[in-house]
């Protein structure tokens, strides 16, 4: 089986799984909380402030948006350390749900 496919596989498995259904329904919950907070707060557009939610969470940063407000600047050095840690579980619990799938693959 090739990489792609293996994957693929492992990731439609994954979605499968209780824990990775409820992490990343917790990490969609933070993003539109957030999104919603600083459509809010800050007067920023939906697209523009989910787009921020993704990438603070994810810490890409691109640095093309940045909150003005106190509130604003509060709220997000709070999300960045508790999103930071959920972000990380979530990528390693589908990771781990993907690895898994092939280490059972691999025993048949």
């Amino acid at each position: 089986m090739n990489s792609l496919t293996r994957i693929t596989r492992g990731i439609g498995v994954a979605l499968k799984d209780g824990r990775v259904k409820s992490i990343l329904a917790f990490t969609v919950g933070m993003i539109f909380w957030a999104s919603a907070f600083y459509h809010y707060v800050e007067g920023w557009s939906w697209l523009d402030s989910a787009y921020f939610s993704v990438v603070t969470i994810s810490t890409v940063g691109f640095g093309d948006f940045s909150p003005e407000t106190a509130a604003g600047k509060i709220f997000t050095m709070i999300y960045i350390i508790v999103g930071l840690g959920v972000f990380v579980t979530a990528a390693t619990t589908v990771a781990d749900a993907i690895l898994s799938q092939s280490d059972d693959d691999s025993g048949k």
